[in-house]
């Protein structure tokens, strides 16, 4: 059964600006009825669900655009085919979480700087390209 776009936005709790982006984007597809309006299959609900609960664990649309892309376009995956992309998406939690633990020991060297070492700040300036050079705010990017 084809669904509108108001349906599914209503069903999905999402607006039909977000689903006209999710289509923008490829994460999600419609097919056009003979009047031109967007036409949604079902099983659309399922995949828009992945999509919301993926931005609600940090992913990226990119990464989640990236994941989407090597299942179904036009049809539910299948149970195999889900648990593949939650694994995947839990690995890339994992190296998240990682990440903000390696950032959240840094911290602890902040609280006696005030920000007074710019130069040499981790945080501020993790990937300073030219610190070794000269004293100050630095790039973050390398040099060209």
């Amino acid at each position: 059964m084809d669904m509108s776009v108001g349906e599914v936005a209503k069903r999905a709790g999402v607006t039909v600006a977000t689903l006209h982006f999710y289509e923008e984007k490829g994460l999600i597809y419609s097919t056009r009825n003979q009047a031109n309006q967007r036409r949604y299959d079902r099983q659309i609900l399922r995949r828009i669900a992945v999509i919301k609960a993926a931005q609600n664990v940090g992913l990226t649309l990119q990464e989640i655009s990236d994941e989407l892309g090597h299942l179904p376009k036009h049809k539910a995956p299948k149970k195999k085919e889900w648990e593949e992309l939650a694994q995947d998406w839990h690995q890339k939690l994992e190296e998240k979480i990682q990440s903000l633990r390696a950032l959240q020991t840094q911290l602890g060297s902040c609280i006696q700087c005030g920000c007074l070492s710019l130069d040499s700040c981790a945080l501020y300036n993790p990937d300073d390209s030219r610190g070794i050079k000269q004293a100050g705010a630095k790039l973050s990017h390398p040099e060209s």
